[in-house]
C-alpha cells in the first residue's frame, strides 16, 4: 500500500474504519447516518415543494439548503463504504479530483447560502415592511445562482492546482476523502504559496460570512427584545436560534480545521472535524430545523393526513 510510486494514477485512501469490530460498528452507525439524511433532506425537500404554504423565500433557500447537503454526504459516503465493504481503498488520479471539486463547491455554496438565510432572517424581523421588496423572488434566486457559481470559481480553482501538483511521495492519503491539505503532504515541492491561498479563501467563505452572520443576529436579537408580542418574539427567537445552531455546526470545525497551519494539524483530528461537517451536519440540518419550526412540523403533519386519507 506504501509503495506507489510517481507513475501511478491512483491514490489510495486509509480510510475512516480501523480493521477491527469497532471498525464494523462505525462503519455500520455511518450508513445508518447516511441512510437517515438522505431521508431527512429529501423529506424536507418534497415538503417545501408540495406545501404552498412553505412556498416563501425563507423556505425556498431552505429547500437548497437540503439539496446542498444531500449531494454534500452523497460525495463522501457512498465511495467510502464501498471501499471499506471491498477492500479496495483506491481512488483514480480524476476521480479523486472530481470528488475534490464537488466537495469544495458543496462546502463553498453551503457557506454562502447560510449567509443568504441569515440576511433573511434580519430583514424580515428588522425590516419586516421592506421583506416583500429585499427578499423578492428574484433576490433568492440571484443569492441561490451566486453561491453556486462562487462556490465552483473557488473550487475549480483549488482541484485545478491540486492535480498540477507533482506527487512524489507515497500516494497514501491518509483521510477518508480526496481533501486537498491532506493530498498536499505528499507533494514533492513547496506548497507554501498554496497554503497561505487556502488561508485566503476560507477567510473570505467562512470568517466574514461568520463575522457578517453575527453582527446581523446582534441587531436581531435588540430588534426582537423591543417587540411587545410574546408570541411573536417566541417565533423568532426559535427562528434564529435554530439558524445560529446550523451555522454554528457547520462554520466553527471547517474554520478550525483550515485555518490551522499544517505543522499544528494531524491527520486523526481531521478526520474527526470532518466527520462533522461532511457527515453529522447534513443529517443534524433537517432534524433541526423540523424539530424546533412549527411551520414545518405543521407541514409534516398536513402531509402525513393527506396520505392516510388517500390510502383510506
Amino acid at each position: 500500500m506504501e509503495n506507489y510510486t510517481q507513475t501511478s494514477t491512483d491514490f489510495i485512501l486509509l480510510g475512516l474504519f480501523p480493521p477491527s469490530r469497532i471498525g464494523l460498528l462505525l462503519f455500520i452507525l455511518i450508513v445508518l447516518i447516511f441512510l437517515m439524511a438522505l431521508f431527512g433532506n429529501l423529506s424536507m425537500i418534497l415538503l417545501i415543494f408540495l406545501d404552498t404554504r412553505l412556498h416563501t423565500p425563507m423556505y425556498f433557500l431552505l429547500s437548497q439548503l437540503s439539496l446542498i447537503d444531500l449531494n454534500y454526504i452523497s460525495t463522501i459516503v457512498p465511495k467510502m463504504a464501498f471501499n471499506f465493504v471491498f477492500g479496495n481503498k483506491s481512488i483514480s488520479f480524476i476521480g479523486c479530483g472530481f470528488q475534490s471539486f464537488f466537495f469544495l463547491t458543496l462546502g463553498g455554496a453551503e457557506a454562502l447560502l447560510l449567509t443568504s438565510m441569515a440576511y433573511d432572517r434580519y430583514v424580515a424581523i428588522c425590516f419586516p415592511l421592506h421583506y416583500p421588496i429585499r427578499m423578492s423572488k428574484k433576490v433568492c434566486v440571484l443569492m441561490i445562482t451566486g453561491s453556486w457559481i462562487m462556490g465552483s470559481i473557488n473550487s475549480c480553482a483549488h482541484t485545478v492546482y491540486a492535480l498540477h501538483i507533482p506527487y512524489c511521495r507515497s500516494r497514501s492519503i491518509n483521510h477518508f476523502f480526496c481533501d486537498v491539505p491532506a493530498m498536499l503532504t505528499l507533494a514533492c515541492m513547496d506548497t507554501w504559496v498554496y497554503e497561505y491561498t487556502v488561508f485566503v479563501s476560507t477567510t473570505l467563505f467562512l470568517v466574514f460570512p461568520f463575522i457578517g452572520i453575527a453582527c446581523s443576529y446582534g441587531r436581531v436579537l435588540l430588534a426582537i427584545c423591543r417587540m411587545h408580542s410574546t408570541e411573536g418574539r417566541k417565533r423568532a427567537y426559535s427562528t434564529c436560534s435554530t439558524h445560529l445552531t446550523v451555522v454554528t455546526l457547520c462554520y466553527v470545525p471547517f474554520a478550525y480545521t483550515y485555518l490551522r497551519p499544517r505543522s499544528l494539524r494531524s491527520p486523526a483530528e481531521d478526520k474527526v472535524l470532518a466527520v462533522f461537517y461532511t457527515i453529522l451536519t447534513p443529517m443534524l440540518n433537517p432534524i433541526i430545523y423540523s424539530l424546533r419550526n412549527k411551520e414545518v412540523m405543521g407541514a409534516l403533519r398536513r402531509m402525513i393526513q393527506r396520505i392516510c386519507f388517500l390510502k383510506m
